[in-house]
């Protein structure tokens, strides 16, 4: 792929639970840090989920209008603000540049679920004039996407991709068939605020998630306790841009190249073919021109359900071999965040790539059985050159990125 070819990460913003900024997240994750507690947010005594990822300092009024707060989610002001802080790290003034000329393509997973909540009670409660007129906006899939684009006059083409973990992957891939289209920067990634009442009663008919209580212990990829994943809140919001474009204006700071990506589907159950993830990985290396042997870890997706890490560590091993590449979870310190998940997953990545470090898999005791993986279980001083970000979204979704340092 030649340099003007290149899709390059020039910014990157995290919120997470375990911390509201870049920096506070990455300090907390490297030291086993972890974001998981008692639900705060409101009542779970009638559910059998007690923990749960929330982000407890975000003040988005410090940065969001009030105007905007009053029409918005939380998820999409996670978005506005990890948006503007992600131009900033990138040093990029939308003002500056053309309004068709900057997209924004981001991921969710079920939208407005807070602000969908408080409206539908006032429905049921008090009758239809007492709900207010934006919720027909607030908990619509697009509206991080609308709002982020609103705000800084990015014109270009833009879109939302919901699939859900696998989703923020996806508004990647996309953002780069942006980038080679017509666009010169694109805003990407993913947010996701799925707490609530209503919300986690949708995601408990599943029946994929944990009832620890011990918030320590509640999330276990690839471990011989694993039974279930922990829901988180917050993401990723990245700037990517063209190589050519990003050397050309002279930017002191680009994190790595995303050089490769794929996404596949999994069969019907029952149909006896095999699942679609080691597919994306072999089509995204591919699509890197990566082979197997150069990636210096993956980032797995980890959902924590025992057939799920077994079919997962099996497409791992049948693409690198039994215990042949690093493979972490970090994601055990936050829960899993849906459609900002990946994208947390790929900034972890990216900072990976900057400090030569591979964080750990902390919640992780005794493997379980049929699991060959080599599991980095505390933070690992190394160097990364190459990394491949897994993802997997409720019923069937599966996506693979490939980033590469400069």
């Amino acid at each position: 792929m030649t340099n003007n070819r290149r899709t390059v990460f020039s910014g990157v913003s995290v919120i997470a639970p375990n911390g509201s900024t870049t920096k506070e997240f990455w300090d907390a994750t490297l030291n086993g840090v972890s974001g998981i507690g008692p639900v705060q947010s409101f009542d779970v005594s009638g559910y059998p989920v007690h923990v749960a990822g929330e982000v407890g300092d975000f003040a988005p009024r410090d940065v969001v209008d009030g105007r905007i707060m009053v029409q918005t989610d939380r998820w999409t002001q996670f978005g506005l603000v990890a948006a503007g802080r992600a131009l900033e790290d990138a040093d990029i003034d939308p003002q500056q540049l053309g309004a068709y000329d900057m997209s924004v393509i981001t991921a969710t997973s079920s939208g407005g679920n807070e602000f969908g909540q408080r409206e539908i009670q006032k429905l049921w409660d008090k009758g239809s004039r007492f709900v207010g007129p934006y919720q027909s906006i607030a908990w619509f899939y697009a509206a991080t996407t609308g709002q982020i684009s609103i705000r800084h006059g990015m014109k270009g083409a833009c879109g939302v991709l919901v699939g859900e973990q696998a989703g923020g992957l996806d508004a990647l891939g996309q953002a780069r068939r942006a980038l080679h289209e017509d666009a010169s920067v694109v805003v990407s990634g993913g947010t996701d605020a799925p707490l609530g009442p209503y919300a986690l009663a949708c995601h408990t008919s599943a029946h994929l998630m944990t009832g620890s209580r011990d918030p320590a212990c509640a999330y276990r990829p690839f471990d011989a306790e694993a039974d279930g994943y922990v829901a988180g809140e917050g993401g990723a919001i990245f700037i990517v841009e063209p190589g050519d474009t990003w050397q050309g204006r002279g930017a002191e700071r680009g994190y790595a190249e995303l050089a490769g990506y794929s996404a596949t589907f999994d069969p019907r159950p029952g149909s006896g073919r095999e699942p679609g993830l080691r597919r994306a990985i072999v089509q995204a290396l591919a699509d890197a021109r990566v082979a197997p042997s150069e990636v210096d870890v993956v980032f797995a997706d980890g959902l924590g359900v025992p057939a799920a890490d077994r079919a997962e560590a099996e497409a791992i091993g049948a693409v690198f071999g039994e215990r042949g590449v690093p493979v972490t979870v970090p994601k055990c310190l936050v829960g899993r965040l849906h459609a900002g998940g990946a994208p947390l997953d790929v900034a972890m990545a990216l900072l990976s790539i900057r400090d030569s470090v591979v964080p750990g898999t902390p919640g992780l005791t005794t493997l379980a059985p049929g699991i060959g993986l080599d599991i980095v279980r505390e933070t690992r001083e190394a160097p990364v050159r190459t990394a491949l970000v897994l993802a997997r979204g409720f019923e069937g979704f599966n996506a693979a990125v490939v980033v590469k340092s400069f």
